[in-house]
């Protein structure tokens, strides 16, 4: 895997550009959607990000044990184990719960800034309108607490206008409602952030466009991205085999002539979906799309390069570019009915991860 530290740099600084003056909350959970969350978060802080989010304490730990000291907003709540943690490292918790907010005040010993998230439609978690009311007056009252922030999630931002716009106003009324205001009041992910100026509030949470994605098409239309990720292997193997041959397990399909067939080592256990063979999945070699010859399997695939000429050691690009070609994650998303994100996120610890810039 080959990760472009020069394209994170140039993804934040594009998308800080246009929703100043909201902050940027860098978005690196999941080990940075797999591209390595120390890295890519060093490389947004430097590039004008100013804060990080992270799903869980753990992945917080592992940005404060790496020196980095910029403010980190957990977005789901703790458990009551880890509060400790939380106020140890000085992270910003967000509660959506009685329960989660007695944990943080329990264990508070200092002047502590806390977020309250507000669910105004996903429907997944965070706070209805009468217990986030609750926690903001509660927050209020606690002589170490602050009321850090109010926030909210899109479910639907990159397809659904009115329920995006009908979730900005939900949020823009609870906030004007309530007391005290809050230091920061945000909703916008990547989707939210490119379409909807009026979602940007304080500050925006980008997780994918940073990473170089679209979450739609019509972010195309705001802000020009540099896929970040580059998952790349070699040729090792060579046959030459006579038309009709069914290469490895299962023996899917024939080859219509005679080929030359190429093996690479790399499989399913390293994120190289199995059903890419079965769906039309193909690799660049030399420039030019080959399609799989037959079944992904743990460690290998192989490839139909027809009568074209390789050889071992010749470059073999999984994702990204290669000449004037391209495999995209959006590409293998569509095949695989899935979405760019879980593409990202799904290339197993065992490729080995090169840092360019």
């Amino acid at each position: 895997m080959e990760v472009d530290l020069d394209a994170i740099r140039h993804n934040v600084a594009e998308i800080a550009k246009l929703v100043a003056p909201a902050k940027f909350c860098a978005v690196v959970k999941a080990d940075g959607y797999g591209h390595g969350d120390v890295p890519v978060a060093e490389a947004a802080l430097g590039a004008g990000a100013d804060w990080l989010a992270v799903a869980t304490v753990g992945e917080a730990v592992r940005l404060r044990e790496a020196g980095i000291e910029a403010p980190i907003l957990l977005l789901s709540e703790v458990a009551e184990e880890d509060a400790a943690s939380v106020v140890a490292q000085s992270l910003t918790p967000t509660v959506y719960s009685l329960p989660a907010l007695e944990a943080i005040s329990a264990a508070v010993t200092a002047p502590l800034a806390v977020q309250v998230k507000l669910d105004t439609g996903m429907h997944r978690v965070g706070a209805d309108l009468e217990t986030a009311s609750d926690l903001v007056t509660r927050i209020a009252d606690h002589e170490l607490l602050e009321l850090g922030g109010i926030w909210t999630h899109f479910p639907s931002a990159e397809g659904e206008t009115d329920f995006t716009e009908g979730q900005v106003k939900q949020l823009s009324e609870f906030v004007a409602g309530v007391g005290p205001s809050p230091k920061l009041v945000h909703a916008a992910n990547s989707a939210g952030a490119l379409l909807y100026p009026d979602a940007r509030f304080d500050m925006v949470r980008i997780g994918l466009a940073m990473y170089g994605c679209l979450p739609s098409p019509a972010c195309g239309d705001v802000v020009s991205l540099q896929p970040a990720m580059r998952v790349v292997s070699k040729v090792v193997h060579i046959k030459r085999l006579p038309a009709g041959a069914r290469p490895t397990y299962g023996r899917i399909r024939p080859l219509e002539r005679e080929s030359t067939v190429a093996t690479i080592p790399i499989g399913y256990a390293d994120g190289i979906t199995r059903r890419l063979a079965k769906i039309g999945g193909a690799v660049l070699i030399g420039g030019v799309r080959r399609p799989y010859a037959g079944i992904v399997t743990m460690d290998q695939i192989v490839v139909d390069m027809g009568d074209d000429p390789v050889e071992v050691g010749d470059q073999v690009v999984l994702l990204g570019a290669q000449g004037d070609e391209e495999i995209s994650a959006d590409e293998w998303a569509e095949r695989l009915d899935s979405v760019s994100w879980e593409i990202l996120c799904g290339f197993g610890p065992r490729l080995p991860r090169r840092y360019r810039g």
